[in-house]
């Protein structure tokens, strides 16, 4: 047997108690939003206090920030799950359209929860009479922190897992759908694609947004930030693409792989196809700041 990293003993819960009958439950999905978007907040915060960061000054009041957040966390709920209906199981949703408030069962699509932002962010800027450019760069920094600790949770909850791998860092991920290996080998040892897409995603892509909106005035150029958010996401998952499992509709006899659209000999997973206008929407976007 090769070399492999056995899954860590962490409960998905951080802690549970009984009230009127009901049990509530912290979990770390929940707990990685909370503390993400608090970062985020503070992120914000931060920058608006500081106007020599922007060409003309702080596009809005810290006091504007409590209804932006509201904003922000309705568009990630609602356009997180009408996302994961329509893109990935829109057939068992017809089938019992009631499973859709169901959203304490899980099925949140990053998709539907980007573009639910995008529609959130644009009525607040209408509203508020706030310059979109500003907001959408701002935020985009912002969201890498959620995007970090997010992956780290679905590590935690044993989700989303890679595919099968013989490399030395593979996980044995515990469950039966996890130990369902198209080879014979047993344990079967994955790609930990969620602690994959936690670096890039998150501690990388952050970690340039951060420093080019604080030290290199990356917030003086109307949609840069944004633009190298939507480029640097999009370019990150359609990697991490090839080593994550795909999802199970799409897996069948003869498509393996568990691709969503055919090219000739080749072929795109879900994910890659939703995630190929970011990159040229970013890369469009870059393209017009920079030229600024």
């Amino acid at each position: 047997m090769f070399a492999a990293i056995p899954f860590p003993d962490i409960s998905p819960e951080i802690f549970s108690f009984t009230l009127f009958g009901a049990t509530i439950a912290l979990r770390w999905y929940a707990m990685a939003y909370i503390v993400g978007i608090a970062i985020g907040w503070q992120l914000i915060k931060l920058a608006l206090t500081r106007p020599a960061l922007w060409r003309n000054g702080p596009p809005m009041q810290v006091s504007q920030l409590e209804d932006l957040l509201t904003y922000i966390v309705v568009g990630v709920i609602g356009g997180g799950r009408l996302g994961y209906v329509l893109f990935y199981r829109p057939a068992d949703f017809l089938a019992a359209p009631l499973d859709i408030i169901k959203i304490w069962e899980g099925g949140l699509s990053f998709h539907g929860g980007f573009l639910g932002v995008v529609v959130a962010v644009f009525l607040f800027s209408r509203r508020h009479k706030v310059p979109l450019s500003d907001l959408a760069d701002i935020i985009a920094v912002a969201a890498t922190p959620a995007i970090l600790l997010v992956r780290i949770a679905n590590f935690i909850n044993a989700e989303l897992w890679g595919r099968q791998t013989d490399l030395p860092w593979g996980v044995i991920f515990p469950g039966q759908a996890a130990q369902a290996c198209a080879t014979a080998l047993e344990p079967c040892v994955r790609h930990p694609s969620q602690l994959y897409e936690a670096g890039l995603e998150g501690l990388l892509l952050g970690t340039i947004l951060i420093l080019l909106a604080f030290r290199f005035g990356g917030l003086k150029k109307p949609w840069l930030l944004s633009g190298i958010f939507f480029m640097g996401y999009g370019i990150a998952r359609f990697l991490v693409e090839f080593v994550r499992q795909p999802d199970a509709q799409f897996v069948s006899v003869g498509n393996e792989l568990g691709l969503a659209f055919h090219i000739g000999g080749y072929g795109l997973t879900m994910g890659q196809t939703l995630t190929l206008p970011m990159i040229l929407v970013g890369l469009t976007v870059v393209i017009a700041a920079a030229r600024k």
